[in-house]
């Protein structure tokens, strides 16, 4: 998906919450911005980190926005979030594979700073970009837990959606040998299964149950498919 095929109202959002939260660039600097953030949401390599996980993860933040105290910087950060991108920039998939939310969040700072927005603000977008490195927020910080759970929330997907998640997944790090792969995506939903939970907002909880069981249903496909791989 292109810049020319991402949903046209991705556009028309950015600009709303650039506008409030204090943006002072005329429109055209700010419309260019959100296209440039396009260009690389919609580089080729991606197979789910794109607009389509962009789009998602702004339409989970306004099923949640009521908890938000600051929801245009809420929703500037998911835009933010995964920015830069890489799937081959580190060894490990289970080290938060091409996701880097450090350049991400300083790439958000450059950038609206440069828009006009604030220090404060500008400031605050960047703290909830690195929040998810981790994905552990501090539940009286309603703003960064609404983030982390409208990008966790495809967790919760019906089970044909999930598993499109899980085959574009694999597509993203083809170039990780099948057994490591298996070792790192294992370990990354036995690290999420054992949390007390996944979900961090009080509307998000609403996701656990079909979270955990379509994780639950993943990790028993690979573990069977690892120990086949094992004996082969």
């Amino acid at each position: 998906m292109g810049v020319t095929d991402a949903p046209q109202w991705l556009i028309s959002s950015w600009l709303r919450d650039c506008t409030q939260a204090g943006a002072t660039a005329p429109e055209s600097e700010i419309r260019a911005t959100g296209e440039r953030l396009l260009d690389l949401w919609s580089d080729p390599t991606r197979r789910f980190h794109d607009v389509r996980h962009l789009a998602d993860v702004l339409n989970r933040v306004d099923e949640l926005v009521e908890e938000t105290h600051e929801p245009a910087l809420v929703r500037l950060a998911a835009w933010y979030h995964g920015a830069i991108f890489d799937a081959a920039v580190k060894a490990a998939y289970a080290n938060r594979g091409g996701e880097n939310e450090t350049a991400s969040a300083l790439l958000a700072q450059e950038e609206l700073s440069a828009l006009g927005v604030g220090e404060e603000s500008t400031r605050r977008v960047g703290e909830l970009v690195t929040a998810l490195l981790r994905h552990s927020p501090d539940t009286t910080d309603y703003d960064c837990a609404v983030l982390c759970d409208a990008d966790l929330a495809v967790l919760a997907s019906e089970p044909q959606k999930y598993k499109a998640y899980v085959r574009d997944v694999r597509e993203e790090y083809a170039h990780i040998p099948t057994a490591d792969y298996l070792r790192a995506r294992i370990a990354i939903i036995t690290k999420l299964l054992s949390r007390e939970s996944l979900f961090s907002s009080p509307l998000g909880a609403a996701w656990e149950d079909a979270a955990r069981q379509n994780l639950q249903a993943e990790l028993q496909r690979l573990t069977k498919e690892a120990a086949n791989l094992s004996h082969a």
